[in-house]
């Protein structure tokens, strides 16, 4: 009855009238909402992406590898250890599975997907077999030619008894925001799923200094790793690598890697050959607004040195820990053209100008481009800090408080410095105390801290920091840029605002 009444009044709001009579009855033709309609696609998109998938699908594959992980038993040493484990509790051998997508780039089995695809999945992990699956569910076991963990891609082989479908690069530098793209992999080990999308954002760096990728609101999930992204003529423009998201799943942020930096990795694996880098050998920190207001330049402008590497090209061209490189080989250091991205492309064994900022005054200089080492020795370059040697006590706290920069500091004796496990030559003023409400609290300065710098001028005394914090404020900068060593880490720069700006 409720439907009734409801068809009832929609009848009499819309002005129908329904006649009935007892010698004849009216019929009335009735036509579906949905008859004969077709939408008319957006400017730009076709009506259907059904034919172009058609011929791209056969040629994305999906990837499966089968491994060996050594999994700790956590009953090893008790009376339970046997019960759990084998003999007396030592480490199990289980099996693990890894699923992501790929795509085959000649007929001959060659396939592309990313690195973190068929790498092992745990510490102590070993891969026994990678498996390619075609569309038509026809498996092959697959060879891995190479990888390159720095640009996540590696480069499989298959050997079939015929030619295999296959699918070629684009131009991803012409590849605009908003034109349409289309995503196919294996989400969730679901196969050959297409997904479409826009481009949303190009040469977007997504936490790693030297990758640029393009960013897509179409679905990408786990297990799309390695599969392509095609524009609009069906050209691989992409290669699906990650996603940024608090869930797990797709929130429509996807990042890809471009044509244009997959293609020169991929044909230097193929070949069999190992991807070479660009290396200064420093360690660089962004130009924040705190460490612009302490050095007294704009911010979002070059990238500041931390520290140089003994040994290195930049310790040879002579730049030092506290410049700002402004420009390489004539490129500005953005935020989006960062220093890492540069140099990496830049080739091993040249020499390139490089323009920076010392102590306000610009300076050029000319380094020598090394190779870049691998990630675990660049590791060792950057030790994790350590516990400090003490707690402070209210008194020195207190004292922390009466000071512009929240600090209370004592001169470095020997003594100290045996405590801190600091070089003895070391020159500067040990951190008492630190005030926990002020900027220097908020960036983690803490007692046991050296400070050996101050805007660029050595500290031997709590007079000297006081001098210097005192004529930044006269100066009307908002922030003094310290130079502080850390028992177990290079000495690291740190601006730190005055108390109240």
């Amino acid at each position: 009855m409720r439907y009734a009444y409801a068809i009832t009044a929609a009848l009499l709001l819309g002005g129908t009238t329904l006649a009935l009579t007892s010698n004849s009855t009216s019929v009335i033709a009735q036509t579906a909402q949905n008859e004969g309609m077709a939408a008319a696609a957006p400017r730009g998109a076709p009506v259907s992406f059904a034919d172009m998938v058609q011929k791209l699908q056969p040629a994305v594959v999906n990837i499966s590898t089968k491994q060996r992980v050594q999994v700790q038993n956590p009953f090893a040493g008790t009376p339970f250890g046997s019960l759990f484990g084998q003999g007396d509790g030592a480490p199990q051998t289980r099996q693990a599975q890894s699923l992501g997508s790929g795509f085959i780039i000649s007929a001959d089995g060659y396939v592309v997907t990313n690195n973190h695809v068929v790498a092992p999945g745990a510490r102590g992990a070993t891969v026994d077999s990678i498996t390619v699956t075609l569309p038509d569910r026809t498996e092959y076991e697959a060879k891995l030619v190479g990888t390159d963990p720095r640009s996540d891609l590696a480069v499989l082989k298959i050997n079939a008894t015929k030619p295999l479908p296959f699918v070629k690069f684009g131009d991803s530098t012409k590849a605009r925001v908003g034109d349409w793209v289309i995503a196919i992999g294996n989400p969730f080990g679901l196969s050959s799923t297409v997904t479409a999308g826009i481009i949303s954002a190009l040469h977007r760096n997504a936490g790693g200094g030297a990758d640029r990728f393009i960013q897509t609101d179409a679905s990408i999930n786990q297990g799309n790793s390695g599969g392509p992204m095609f524009d609009m003529n069906g050209n691989v423009i992409g290669i699906n690598s990650q996603i940024l998201s608090p869930t797990g799943g797709n929130v429509g942020i996807g990042f890809a890697i471009p044509a244009e930096e997959a293609i020169p990795v991929i044909d230097t694996l193929r070949k069999g050959g190992t991807v070479k880098r660009g290396y200064l050998g420093i360690q660089i920190s962004q130009v924040s607004e705190d460490l612009a207001d302490s050095l007294g330049i704009a911010k979002n402008r070059g990238e500041f040195v931390q520290g140089v590497e003994p040994g290195k090209g930049a310790e040879k061209a002579g730049i030092k820990a506290g410049d700002v490189i402004v420009r390489v080989n004539g490129r500005e250091v953005t935020p989006d053209e960062t220093l890492s991205y540069i140099v990496s492309g830049l080739p091993v064994g040249t020499t390139v100008p490089i323009d920076l900022l010392r102590n306000g005054k610009p300076v050029t200089v000319r380094a020598l481009i090394g190779e870049r080492p691998p990630e675990e020795e660049l590791a060792n370059f950057a030790q994790p800090p350590q516990d400090d040697f003490s707690d402070q006590d209210a008194q020195t706290t207190k004292q922390a408080a009466q000071q512009l920069l929240g600090i209370a500091v004592q001169p470095l004796t020997a003594t100290i410095a045996r405590q801190l496990g600091i070089p003895a030559e070391t020159k500067g003023v040990v951190v008492a105390a630190v005030d926990p409400s002020t900027d220097a609290g908020a960036k983690g300065l803490r007692r046991g801290d050296v400070v050996m710098l101050a805007n660029g001028q050595p500290v031997l005394s709590e007079a000297d920091l006081g001098k210097i914090a005192q004529a930044a404020k006269d100066s009307s900068r908002n922030a003094v840029l310290l130079q502080v060593l850390r028992r177990g880490s290079p000495a690291t720069f740190v601006p730190v605002r005055l108390r109240g700006q």
